[in-house]
C-alpha cells in the first residue's frame, strides 16, 4: 500500500467558547522563532535589541493587517461580488492572509520607524531577510491543518491525503495532491540557509542580503503557483497572485545588481565601524580614526598643520628650543582625529 501524507483530523481546539486553531498557532511560533533569530543577530552587530523589540512589535502587526488587505482585495469577489457578503471581510478566523501584503506592510512599517529610530533600514532588512523565511516556512504549516492551497493530483508517495470535504470543486475523484505547503516550506527553509551562507563566504550586507530574500522567496513562490488548484482569478493567462511575484522577484534581482554596485561591503558590528569601506558613513556606519590610540600617520596634518610644521615642531623639540616649539604649534591644541 503506498505511503502518503496524511492531513489532520481537525484543525482547531476548543477552550470552552475559545477556538485554538493550528493555522494561528503556525504563524505566531513562525513569528517567535523569527524574532529570536534577528534579535541574536541584531546583538552581534553591536545594536541595541529593545529598539528591535519595538519595530518588530508594529512592523508584526502591520503586516498581519497587510495581509488581510491583501487579501480582501485579490478576494474582492467573497466579499463584494454578487454572492458576496461584505461583512464577512472582517471574520478572520475564517482565515485568509496574503504575503505580498504582509511583506509590503511590515517592511514599509519598519521603514518609517527606522527612519525615527535613525537606524540604516537597508542594515535592518538584512538581519531580519533570512529570519523571516524561517517564519514564512513555519508559517505554511497553517496550509496543512487548515487542508487548504494545495496542488494538483498525484499518486507519488509524498502525496497529500485532502478529506473530501476539503477537496477543491471538479478534484472531488482524487485522494492525494502535491503538497505546495511543504514544497514552499523546504523551499524557505533552504533559501534561508543559502542567505546565511553567502553572507558569511562573501560578505554580503548593506541590503543586498535582503534584495536576495525577495529573489530567492519570488522565484519558488512563482514556480510553485503553477502547481496550486485553489480557484483565483486568472490574469493574462496567470494567477493572480504570480504577478506580484514575479514584480517582486524582477525588484529585488534588480535591487541586488544595483547594490552590488552602489553599496559595496558587509554590515560591520557597531565596534568595529573604524573599519567600514568608504562611504558606509552615509548608511549611519561612521568611520573612526584608523589609529586606535588617536595618533595621526606619519606625514598627514590636522587642521592645517603641514608635514614641514611638524618635522619643525620634532628639530625644535630635539634642540630644547621652547619658543621655537611653540611658534611651530603646540601639539596638546591639534583636535583628536
Amino acid at each position: 500500500m503506498p505511503l502518503f501524507l496524511p492531513s489532520p483530523s481537525q484543525g482547531a481546539w476548543y477552550i470552552g467558547p475559545i477556538p485554538i486553531r493550528g493555522y494561528a498557532l503556525s504563524i505566531l511560533t513562525g513569528i517567535i522563532v523569527a524574532f529570536l533569530i534577528a534579535r541574536r543577530r541584531w546583538r552581534r552587530l553591536g545594536e541595541d535589541t529593545n529598539q528591535l523589540e519595538n519595530i518588530g512589535l508594529v512592523a508584526v502587526i502591520a503586516g498581519i493587517v497587510g495581509a488581510r488587505i491583501y487579501w480582501i482585495i485579490i478576494e474582492w469577489r467573497r466579499y463584494f461580488g454578487p454572492d458576496g457578503t461584505w461583512y464577512r471581510m472582517f471574520y478572520v478566523w475564517e482565515g485568509g492572509l496574503g504575503i505580498w501584503g504582509a511583506i509590503t506592510a511590515g517592511f514599509l512599517t519598519a521603514w518609517l520607524l527606522c527612519r525615527h529610530y535613525k537606524i540604516p533600514f537597508l542594515r535592518l532588512a538584512d538581519v531580519v531577510a533570512p529570519a523571516f523565511l524561517i517564519a514564512q516556512g513555519i508559517g505554511r504549516l497553517g496550509n496543512w491543518w487548515n487542508q487548504e492551497l494545495y496542488g494538483l493530483p498525484t499518486t507519488l508517495p509524498w502525496g497529500l491525503e485532502i478529506d473530501l470535504a476539503h477537496r477543491v470543486a471538479g478534484y472531488e475523484q482524487y485522494a492525494t495532491f502535491h503538497p505546495t505547503f511543504l514544497y514552499e516550506m523546504l523551499w524557505n527553509f533552504a533559501g534561508a540557509a543559502v542567505l546565511l551562507l553567502v553572507e558569511k563566504r562573501f560578505r554580503l550586507g548593506r541590503g543586498k542580503l535582503f534584495a536576495l530574500y525577495i529573489a530567492v522567496y519570488a522565484t519558488g513562490r512563482f514556480l510553485i503557483e503553477f502547481l496550486r488548484i485553489d480557484p483565483v482569478q486568472i490574469v493574462w493567462g496567470l494567477r493572480i497572485n504570480s504577478w506580484p511575484t514575479l514584480i517582486g522577484g524582477i525588484f529585488g534581482i534588480a535591487l541586488f545588481v544595483w547594490l552590488l554596485r552602489h553599496r559595496p561591503g558587509p554590515n560591520l558590528p557597531v565596534e568595529r565601524a573604524d573599519e567600514a569601506a568608504p562611504g558606509e558613513a552615509a548608511d549611519g556606519e561612521a568611520a573612526d580614526s584608523e589609529a586606535a590610540d588617536g595618533e595621526t600617520d606619519e606625514g598627514e596634518t590636522d587642521e592645517g598643520e603641514t608635514a614641514g610644521e611638524a618635522d619643525e615642531v620634532a628639530d625644535a623639540d630635539e634642540a630644547g628650543d621652547a619658543d621655537e616649539v611653540a611658534e611651530a604649534g603646540d601639539p596638546d591644541d591639534t583636535p583628536e582625529s
